[in-house]
């Protein structure tokens, strides 16, 4: 079961969010804030779910994300899904 309370454990919680709604070269640095949150699993399924469209969320572009969503339709529940891998389907690039 996911936590509902996940987003006040996030690495990024005292960066300004324009920070991770970037372009270009710069979601490299926004990305790796994700690598090492505690809750990036939460993040990100949270953004699959919810087809979140801009922003890097779990470490992952809107791209990559979008990308993600069009080669898997039939996920209902992201989170259960990176839970049980530990990591993302499709690991960024």
């Amino acid at each position: 079961m996911q936590d509902k309370n996940w987003t006040a454990s996030g690495a990024c919680l005292n960066l300004a969010p324009d920070e991770l709604f970037v372009q270009g070269a710069a979601q490299r640095s926004a990305r790796a804030v994700c690598m090492g949150c505690k809750v990036r699993l939460e993040c990100l399924s949270d953004a699959l779910d919810n087809r979140v469209e801009f922003g890097v969320w779990g470490g992952m572009t809107e791209r990559e994300r979008r990308a993600l969503l069009r080669r898997r339709p039939d996920i209902e529940s992201w989170y259960d899904l990176l839970i049980v891998a530990g990591e993302p389907a499709d690991p960024p690039h």
